[in-house]
């Protein structure tokens, strides 16, 4: 993120090692997410949540959300790359 709050992406062709650093960073983040979404699921089953716990629950939410959609919309943007590269033919 920039300091005022933007995304930044990388644009590479996908190669060396910074690529594969973002890619690995990717990765974290959405088995973080999954590994959230385990925790809540069995938190769900709880009697009752605190006013905190429940609080904390949406904030980590909020960050793996947050997350995922910054990968999908990068990832999104090398496939629409991809396809512009390569006349964005039916592979089908």
């Amino acid at each position: 993120m920039t300091d005022d709050g933007r995304p930044c992406y990388l644009d590479t062709n996908g190669e060396g090692w910074l690529s594969a650093l973002a890619d690995n960073i990717e990765t974290s983040q959405l088995a973080i997410g999954k590994e959230l979404l385990r925790q809540i699921g069995a938190s769900l089953d709880a009697p009752k949540l605190s006013d905190v716990e429940l609080r904390y629950l949406a904030a980590r939410l909020f960050e793996a959300l947050s997350d995922a959609l910054r990968v999908a919309d990068s990832r999104g943007g090398r496939l629409s790359e991809a396809d512009a590269g390569d006349g964005g033919g039916d592979r089908s």
